[in-house]
């Protein structure tokens, strides 16, 4: 019993961990994309459409890399398979 409480509580920790480190990254990559879309956009004004349709593109590429991570976190949240392998090995 023990071991399954140890088991919750380091999924719980690995969720936090998906979900945080995901969404900083997350906001660190749009963040950084977007000053260098500015930056370009300032240089050479006339390439604005085609770079901001590219900058979209990414941003959106981005956040279904964050939320991929979100979907792993609550699968391990809502059904967790190393739960549910360790009650059928212990016959729980």
């Amino acid at each position: 019993m023990e071991f399954i409480a140890n088991l919750q509580g380091f999924t719980a920790i690995a969720i936090g961990l998906i979900v945080g480190l995901g969404a900083m990254g997350a906001a660190l990559g749009i963040g950084i994309m977007g000053s260098k879309f500015l930056e370009s956009v300032a240089r050479q004004p006339e390439l604005a459409p085609m770079l901001s349709g590219r900058m979209f593109l990414l941003a959106g590429l981005i956040d279904a890399a964050f939320l991929i991570g979100v979907g792993v976190a609550m699968m391990f949240a809502f059904a967790n398979p190393l739960l549910s392998a360790v009650k059928t090995a212990t016959g729980g």
